[in-house]
This record gives structure tokens, C-alpha cells and sequence, in this order.
């Protein structure tokens, strides 16, 4: 841990603080002022397209401008965008709530880079740790998130106006922290310089595939039983503070081992982990099948937060021992266009599906793609492994 790696991981806890909050209230915020009920989760899916949309021309600023004046950028749409939130929840208007959220999604596909920007700051042998320590910084989101969502819920006329005002000042706090980073020197690259391979090559080599698959599943998975989370417990009429509860356990989960997630890869290898990661996945779905008790909720949730954890940071490390220094801008974005598009589909498919089928066949759902996630890492696993690439 140095200074700089320091500040990063708080950038992350605020900005985990950000999607926390917004985990806990877009979806009832749809709830209450979406035409349809099937369209709840909507605002939840506009965050995810509105990233999806901007991964690529995020990557293509963090090439020109470097990592903190892009990662300034995306802290400046994070405020104004939770203006607009603010603004359009007083006004009741569901449309302007759903505008907002597809805005702030370009601050989501900028901040996602932080795992990646962690790297850059440590010595080459130390990646892994860095991606971790860089994600632990969730654990402060996993409080702040929810009990900001529950304190400020009331701070003006309309439910959850107040939250977005709040997210204001988060957003303006990353920004006075970000500008004390000090990353590595950035020069724009010159025209007709070696950019490295075009994407198509870097897309034929199984463990990019394997990686990005991964980390894009497990993010869909998680994303679509922690959305329905909030809706599914309303339903089954159990308080707003549960529900903030059990989203502030599951976020702990997410990130917690995050301190130790690197040490275990680097001791037992990058598939073990992802291996034990999907394990917890099921298990997860087995105790939410199992009942719809506070208690199972809870469970269900925390198994989910951790392995998503050992998959997501397992995908990241892979994915990094498959491009060059040079190439490294065209590979995250790669990853990350994968991740929150099949996460927007799946933003849409909790709130359709709890709302129409509900919580038990959304979770018999989510053995699908878990599945798929078990097949590509027993294949790549019994594949011989090829010298790996210094990302």
C-alpha cells in the first residue's frame, strides 16, 4: 500500500458509496413512479446502458487524456447526473429519473477502471494484490450506501429526492480526492505509433474469451438477483430498512475479501479461486430457494457478495496476463462493454421476472448462466497453459 494506491481505494469507497445507494433506491424509486410495474427496474437497467454506451468512449479518453483527468471527468457527470436525479424524483417524473440514471452510467464505466488503474501504481509482482486492494475499498460503500439511502430518504418532500442531493456531495468529495492521485506519467499516443493488436487478435486467445465471459456472467448473475433483492422483499412485505440491510451484507460480501482475494490467487492460482467463487454462487441460489425469511435473504445475498468477489477479481488477473502495456486501454473496455451489457439485460430481467414469475424461478434462472461459467472454466482449466503476457 503507497499513498497513491491509498487515495485510489478511497475514490472507490465513494464510489461504491454511489452504486450502493443507487442499488437501494432506483428500483422502489421505479417502483413508485414507473407507468408499469414490470418497468420498476428500468432506472436500475438505464445506469447499466448508459455504461455499456460509454465504455468505449471512455477508454478512447483515458488513452488521450490519461487516468485522472478521465477519472475527473467521470466525477463531474457523477454530480450532475444525481442533480438531475434529485430534480426529477421531486418532480415525480419517472422519464426524467430514468434520463438521469442513463448520465450517471458514463461516471460507472469510468470508475470501473479503477481495478485497473491499481496496477499502475505497485511493482509488476504486486497486480493482483493492488486490483484487490483497490476493490476492498467497497467495504466503506457497503455501509455508507445503505444507511445514506435510509437517513436521507426523508430530507425532502419526495421519497429519496434527499439521496440524490447527497450523492452530489459524493460525487464533489471523489473529485477533491482523485485530484490528489499521482499516477504515472501519460503521453498521448503519437500518430502512426505501435497501438499493439487490434482487438479481433487479442480476442482469439481463450483466456482473454474465458476472461471476459466470466467477469461479465458473474456480474450478470449478481446484478440480477441483488436488483430483484429490494423488490422481492417488499413483496414479501418485510420493511425498506431489511432490505437496506441486506444489500449493506451483500456489498460486504462483495468487497470484504477483496483484502485477502489477491494473496489467495497469487498462493493457489487465478482459476481455483474463480472456481470457489461459482460454488458460492450456488449456494447462494440454494438458500434462496430455501425460503424468503429475512434470515435466507440475508444468507443468499452475503453467498452472492462473496463470489462474485473471487470471480470478478479472478477475471480481472486474468485478463491482465493477456495484453500489452500498450493495449491495455482496448482490452478493459473490451471487458467492461461485455460486462455492463449483459448486466443491463439483466437490470431488466429482475424486475420483469420478480414482478411477473417472482423471486424462485428468478433464481432458477440464474443456473444458467453459472452453468456456462462451470463449462468454461473446466475447459480452460484442462487446457495447456501458454506463456502469459505482461499486462
Amino acid at each position: 500500500m503507497n499513498r497513491p494506491l491509498l487515495l485510489l481505494c478511497v475514490c472507490q469507497a465513494l464510489f461504491m458509496t454511489n452504486n450502493v445507494t443507487f442499488i437501494a433506491i432506483n428500483g422502489l424509486v421505479g417502483l413508485r413512479l414507473a407507468p408499469q410495474g414490470w418497468m420498476a427496474t428500468l432506472p436500475v437497467m438505464g445506469y447499466v446502458v448508459g455504461s455499456a454506451l460509454a465504455a468505449a468512449p471512455v477508454a478512447r479518453l483515458q488513452s488521450r487524456w490519461g487516468r485522472r483527468r478521465a477519472f475527473q471527468a467521470g466525477l463531474v457527470v457523477a454530480a450532475l447526473s444525481a442533480a438531475g436525479g434529485a430534480v426529477a424524483v421531486s418532480l415525480g417524473s419517472f422519464w426524467g429519473v430514468l434520463a438521469a440514471t442513463v448520465v450517471a452510467g458514463f461516471y460507472n464505466a469510468n470508475a470501473q477502471l479503477y481495478r485497473f488503474a491499481g496496477p499502475e501504481l505497485v511493482a509488476p509482482e504486486k497486480k493482483a494484490q493492488a486490483i484487490s486492494l483497490v476493490m476492498a475499498g467497497g467495504v466503506a460503500g457497503a455501509f455508507i450506501g445503505p444507511n445514506l439511502a435510509h437517513l436521507t430518504r426523508d430530507w425532502l418532500g419526495a421519497p429519496f429526492a434527499g439521496a440524490y442531493v447527497a450523492l452530489v456531495g459524493i460525487a464533489l468529495l471523489g473529485l477533491a480526492v482523485m485530484s490528489l492521485v499521482r499516477f504515472p506519467p501519460h503521453q498521448a499516443p503519437a500518430p502512426g505509433s505501435d497501438t499493439g493488436r487490434p482487438l479481433a487478435e487479442l480476442a482469439r486467445q481463450p483466456d482473454f474469451v474465458i476472461a471476459v465471459a466470466c467477469a461479465a456472467l458473474a456480474y450478470g448473475v449478481m446484478n440480477l438477483l441483488m436488483a430483484a433483492t429490494p423488490l422481492a422483499m417488499e413483496r414479501c412485505g418485510l420493511p425498506f430498512r431489511d432490505a437496506a440491510l441486506v444489500i449493506e451484507w451483500h456489498v460486504l460480501g462483495m468487497f470484504v475479501p477483496a483484502f485477502f482475494t489477491g494473496h489467495l490467487i497469487q498462493r493457489f492460482g487465478t482459476l481455483p479461486v474463480m472456481a470457489v467463487g461459482l460454488a458460492l454462487n450456488l449456494a447462494c441460489v440454494a438458500v434462496a430457494l430455501s425460503g424468503v425469511e429475512l434470515e435466507r435473504f440475508l444468507a443468499a445475498l452475503l453467498l452472492l457478495g462473496i463470489g462474485w468477489n473471487f470471480l470478478f477479481t479472478g477475471a480481472t488477473t486474468l485478463l491482465t496476463t493477456t495484453y500489452r502495456p500498450q493495449e491495455r486501454m482496448r482490452a478493459q473496455g473490451a471487458m467492461d462493454f461485455c460486462v455492463f451489457t449483459v448486466t443491463a439485460l439483466t437490470s431488466f430481467a429482475s424486475g420483469a421476472l420478480v414482478t411477473t414469475q417472482g423471486w424462485s424461478l428468478l433464481n432458477l434462472g440464474s443456473l444458467l448462466p453459472l452453468l456456462l461459467m462451470a463449462l468454461a472454466l473446466g475447459w480452460l482449466g484442462l487446457r495447456p497453459r501458454a506463456p502469459q503476457q505482461a499486462g
